[in-house]
């Protein structure tokens, strides 16, 4: 299920044995929790996945990424088979061994690294044996990224209104966040929007771009509330940070400083 998670399609099928997660575990036991946290965090992540596959669409792109798609002049990542991009943004490590609580993990060296649940700084170009408990598996962000995350959603007939944009210091980043209507091929006939935010480490600021597109039922009006996340400063994920920045955003341009 943690696997599962960040693959493409997420999707439980079958009649029996029964797949609910309330057919398999008690909600007390671990396997629930940790089933019932990743199913959320799946559904956090929609502005980011969906983005993912809108690019899919539109350029081309591959979701599940090989590293040497993203690292390949560094030789050490060429034969690397169990770590894997999750869009640019997300290095996915399963764990795939029996009873496994720790596992090695190859950190390209191109970028630095955070974890993603504690923020949590890691340098690249280095192995390390990290902590694989029971309910979490590894996973890190690359510096320079923007993550958008939302709320615990259902299904994508719910809109994301407010979304939380986590920015990862230690290189420029960049990030086209799209939209449209969820449920049907208008995409096909232009009925979608981007915003592109941009980030300048070297003055820590975050540049919102004019919205381009739009759609029926689309959000005009929302709030980003900005947090940055550096190797001084990490993040936990599941923490409301005590350090954001709330920007009002109506579809203009606009820049804030994360200093």
């Amino acid at each position: 299920h943690q696997f599962g998670t960040f693959v493409p399609l997420f999707r439980t099928h079958g009649q029996t044995p029964f797949r609910e997660l309330w057919n398999i575990a008690p909600e007390t036991h671990p396997a629930y929790k940790t089933m019932l946290y990743y199913t959320q965090l799946r559904y956090r992540l929609m502005p980011y996945i969906y983005t993912l596959a809108g690019m899919s669409h539109f350029n081309d792109f591959t979701i599940m990424r090989a590293l040497m798609m993203d690292f390949e002049s560094d030789k050490n990542v060429l034969n690397i088979g169990d770590q894997y991009m999750f869009g640019k943004e997300l290095m996915i490590c399963p764990v795939y061994k029996y009873q496994a609580r720790t596992r090695e993990v190859y950190f390209p060296k191109q970028t630095g690294w955070y974890n993603l649940y504690d923020g949590k700084y890691t340098a690249g170009g280095q192995k390390q044996t990290v902590d694989a408990p029971y309910d979490r598996m590894p996973i890190y962000v690359a510096a320079g990224s923007i993550l958008p995350i939302g709320k615990v959603i259902q299904n994508t007939t719910q809109a994301q209104t407010d979304l939380t944009v986590y920015v990862y210091a230690g290189k420029n980043g960049s990030f086209t966040l799209y939209e449209d209507e969820n449920v049907n091929y208008n995409y096909e006939k232009d009925a979608y929007a981007t915003i592109e935010f941009s980030y300048n480490d070297q003055d820590k600021t975050l540049s919102i771009a004019n919205r381009k597109g739009s759609f029926n039922g689309m959000v005009k009006e929302r709030n980003f509330q900005v947090v940055l996340v550096d190797s001084s400063n990490p993040v936990a994920l599941d923490n409301t940070p005590k350090e954001m920045k709330t920007v009002h955003y109506n579809g203009s341009k606009t820049t804030i400083s994360l200093k």
